[in-house]
């Protein structure tokens, strides 16, 4: 369960010491991959919350969100849209329903007490 948090936690300490430049050119494709690694980390959490995380759909789910989503953001540049604009909304989506029915199982955890 705290495999995701944690590894939220060190990505971010280890972006702190060691900043990189990003160019802008890979902006989009890193603030996508960015977002379906959120996506992975906060579902890793709720299915730890329900008991039901398994480390090898994490690992999985964590690198292919990725890189589903910078494939489909770069097949957007060859085509000429903004496909990645689907990526976003569908990360985005799983993101905040992932974080209400997590502060839903925590509130309900506080009220038992």
């Amino acid at each position: 369960m705290w495999l995701p948090l944690l590894g939220l936690i060190a990505g971010i300490l280890i972006g702190m010491r060691f900043p990189l430049a990003i160019p802008v050119a890979y902006a989009k494709y890193l603030s996508v991959g960015i977002l379906a690694a959120m996506d992975s980390v906060f579902g890793g959490l709720r299915a730890g919350l329900e008991g039901k995380f398994d480390t090898t759909v994490f690992v999985t789910g964590f690198f292919g969100n990725f890189l589903l989503a910078g494939l489909l953001a770069y097949l957007g540049d060859q085509l000429g849209v903004e496909l990645y604009l689907a990526a976003v909304f569908a990360f985005g989506v799983r993101l905040f329903q992932n974080l209400a029915i997590i502060r839903r199982f925590l509130l309900e955890r506080r009220k038992k007490r």
